[in-house]
């Protein structure tokens, strides 16, 4: 036994842990996370208290800011596998929080002379405000989703190096850190605006982004000096060859086989532009480049092997069964009051921490595409006590009524009939704040199972879901190469954004509570179409082996799996 290396005491471990580049991406990332919840939250209520309590503005900049990140995905991603990561995360970081801050002393200055800007040329000087408050927040959040590229899915795997455990770890940890924001941020800035004014709120806000910049700025710095595999990219080849080796040993003594640990599951040949001509770089070129870069992007995503994955995540979004103000509009119609909802809501915390735990013990198990596999199934039984609730005594749900009733009233101008007066438009909600639009008082309930068996099914299912999102993020994370990491993930918000519009979509054409049942089952059915294409990917990964849940006593046998193509 080496008794001669000298031994590492309790503090030098514990300093150099808080000193490593991983727990720094952890505090960059808090930071980063907790300015993006308080602000995320602030303007929508700014908005709602801007413009008389009317969801209109809101609206639009939710319309804007899905639609933004739909078109320019690819071209974010591609601006981030184009330029050094350091210039790419800096860049994105100024960008966004001075955006934020430019738009909290907009806003404060329109809460404090908002009499005065409305008798300014018949109220076009307030008008052009809220057109600016909007833009610049879109900005933001375009700066936002560069960061979240560049950090959570291309630093992270760098400073994770080849250990894919290691990188499961940091994935997990960082989604605990965004639930635990999620809930905390919202609750401090309502605080401050409730005890305090919006002017008040708009100013700790654009203060907060002030000094988080700084911080964040020096954390990204750090970072990079730390891990010096950040300075440089790899060539395509060099980095086949990086992920065909990424944890091998330590994969297999999990049980795994070559193809789930190290085969990668990418295209031999990505999509490659190729350079244009002198003659071709004229004005014409210039203009069409974003067009050539979206459309390019677009092709690599859908040429990936990890396609599917992608899909099924991004078709989880298509769902009313989360904590956003439809759900949550839905209860209050059922009777429930903003103190049961706000305790709801901490429970869906602990229970996506739960399913972030169960994440890391499940694939060290059974590895990474079976969590996946398990995760889908542990979600889809949640989410049948969901369609349970549809048929139980207190459900609301009604046929004989039609879904596009309270749309075709509004449309027509006709008073609408009693049974639609509640509708899910008819609520303002804001993060975790609800408030009802001025209506008479909404009739107790004769029955409560109805949503007590929605809810526990959306809290339950909450642990499959993040479960299966750490999952598809480290297949992409661990799966495409390097100089198409940006593009592709770019790509797979644009995907997330465009079913989470095709969500709002639903609602909007079916928004009266007796409808809200039928939304549900198309909710539910989507998720098992999602799952359904996550199978069908594992399997032709995988094939029988799929089932087979290894152990570390449980060796597979190392044999080539023919069903997964390297080349398109």
């Amino acid at each position: 036994m080496d008794t001669s290396a000298p031994r590492r005491t309790c503090c030098e471990s514990v300093r150099d842990f808080f000193t490593s580049a991983k727990f720094l991406i952890y505090m960059g990332h808090a930071l980063s996370t907790w300015g993006d919840r308080m602000w995320n939250f602030a303007v929508a209520v700014f908005l709602v208290e801007l413009y008389g309590n009317s969801l209109l503005l809101t609206a639009v900049y939710g319309l804007v800011v899905a639609g933004s990140v739909l078109l320019l995905g690819a071209i974010i991603g591609d601006w981030v596998d184009k330029n050094p990561r350091l210039k790419v995360a800096q860049t994105s970081l100024l960008v966004q929080n001075s955006c934020v801050i430019v738009c909290g002393i907009l806003l404060m200055v329109v809460f404090q002379f908002k009499e005065q800007l409305v008798e300014l040329y018949n109220g076009w000087i307030l008008t052009t405000c809220y057109i600016l408050v909007i833009t610049i927040a879109n900005i933001a959040n375009l700066a936002s989703t560069a960061t979240s590229i560049t950090i959570q899915r291309d630093w992270v795997v760098v400073v994770a190096g080849q250990d894919s455990s290691r990188l499961a770890d940091m994935n997990a940890t960082v989604r605990i850190i965004d639930q635990l924001t999620n809930i905390l941020a919202p609750m401090l800035v309502g605080q401050i605006m409730a005890f305090g004014s919006h002017f008040i709120g708009c100013g700790f806000i654009s203060g907060w982004n002030l000094c988080s910049m700084c911080l964040e700025y020096a954390l990204l710095w750090k970072v990079y000096q730390k891990t010096p595999a950040l300075a440089t990219k790899a060539g395509q080849k060099e980095q086949q060859q990086e992920l065909k080796q990424l944890s091998p040993t330590r994969e297999l003594e999990n049980g795994q086989s070559p193809e789930e640990s190290s085969q990668p599951l990418m295209n031999e040949t990505s999509v490659v532009t190729k350079p244009a001509s002198p003659k071709q770089r004229g004005c014409c070129y210039q203009v069409t480049e974003p067009l050539r870069t979206f459309k390019a992007g677009w092709v690599a995503y859908y040429n990936q092997n990890i396609f599917f994955a992608g899909m099924s995540l991004a078709f989880l979004y298509m769902t009313v069964l989360g904590f956003d103000c439809i759900t949550t509009g839905y209860a209050y119609t059922q009777g429930l009051n903003g103190s049961v909802l706000s305790l709801l809501m901490g429970a869906s915390a602990v229970s996506g921490i739960c399913g972030t735990v169960a994440f890391t013990w499940v694939r060290k198990k059974c590895g990474l595409i079976r969590t996946g596999f398990i995760s889908g199934l542990a979600q889809l039984s949640c989410l049948i006590l969901c369609v349970v609730s549809v048929f139980a005594p207190g459900s609301p749900f009604d046929l004989s009524v039609s879904p596009f009733q309270d749309l075709y009233t509004h449309l027509i101008g006709e008073k609408p009939l009693p049974e639609a007066e509640h509708s899910l438009t008819g609520v303002l909600t804001s993060g975790n704040v609800t408030t009802a639009a001025p209506a008479e008082e909404l009739p107790p309930l004769q029955s409560y199972m109805s949503v007590c068996l929605l809810f526990a099914g959306v809290i339950a299912a909450r642990v499959g879901l993040w479960s299966f999102d750490l999952t598809v993020t480290q297949l992409i994370q661990e799966n495409v190469i390097e100089s198409e990491r940006g593009v592709i993930n770019g790509v797979q918000n644009s995907m997330n954004y465009l079913l989470d519009l095709l969500h709002f979509i639903m609602v909007i054409l079916a928004p009266n509570p007796e409808a809200f049942g039928l939304l549900v089952i198309i909710s539910v059915s989507f998720v098992a179409m999602g799952h359904i294409m996550y199978f069908g990917f594992a399997y032709k990964s995988l094939g029988s082996r799929l089932f087979l849940c290894c152990s570390p006593e449980q060796k597979v046998e190392e044999v080539d799996n023919p069903s997964l193509p390297t080349t398109v």
